[in-house]
């Protein structure tokens, strides 16, 4: 009995030990999970904000019509190919390097937006898109409710904010300021009206926004290489 009680009292306090191990491993599964689950649904959280405090029934036509524009970037590829015909039917002639002569600014700047739009889809479409696969916000957030219908690709990143600002910014760097100017106020109301519709997160938008800057500079950046030759 004598050798019992202390192996007794051994085994209570290995299970004790084992309890507080096994409640702390349980404590930090939580936080880890709880956490997890707050990161995951911060892009949600402010979708939600978006549809309770900021959704008005008498202008969801107008984000509706605002988000229609940057469907297959169809605007920007109308008024880019309309600028290079414009360029093409004037009567100036000049070369298109000719930073002096207005036909030659408007080519130019209606053929780098393709350019760089094209460049955009490439890397949106083709590449991020399949490579992330991250679900559209309305199959992940509860309560969410889009406006239009439903896309079927992937969520990350935003395509219409990246052929928005792909072209904007192109149009902002080689056009007169009062035309650049309204055309990136386009781009940020096309990349918003994403988010007041449901169908992308902030952080879609972000991408597509970062994408379609980079995809502009880098034609523009080669462009200005192939002019200097």
């Amino acid at each position: 009995m004598k050798m019992i009680a202390p192996l007794i009292s051994r085994l209570q306090k290995l299970r004790m030990c084992m309890e507080q191990i096994r409640t702390k491993s349980e404590t930090t599964k939580v936080i880890y999970y709880y956490k997890q689950k707050v990161e995951k649904n911060m892009d949600g959280n402010i979708l939600l904000w978006i549809q309770d405090h900021f959704r008005w029934e008498g202008m969801n036509w107008f984000w509706k019509g605002i988000t229609s524009l940057g469907n297959g970037g169809w605007f920007w590829i109308v008024l880019c190919i309309l600028m290079v015909v414009l360029a093409k039917i004037s009567g100036e002639k000049c070369s298109i390097k000719n930073e002096n002569c207005s036909r030659a600014v408007i080519g130019r700047a209606g053929w780098y937006g393709l350019l760089s739009m094209g460049a955009g889809a490439l890397i949106t479409n083709v590449c991020l898109k399949n490579l992330v696969a991250r679900p559209r916000p309305y199959e992940v957030v509860e309560g969410l409710v889009p406006l239009i219908g439903k896309p079927t690709d992937y969520s990350f990143p935003s395509g219409h904010t990246c052929a928005s600002f792909a072209c904007a910014l192109v149009l902002y760097r080689i056009l007169p300021k009062k035309y650049g100017v309204p055309a990136v106020i386009l781009a940020s109301l096309i990349a918003f009206s994403r988010l007041y519709v449901g169908v992308h997160y902030p952080t879609d938008v972000l991408g597509g926004m970062f994408v379609g800057i980079f995809s502009s500079c880098l034609v523009l950046w080669i462009g200005k290489k192939r002019t200097k030759k």
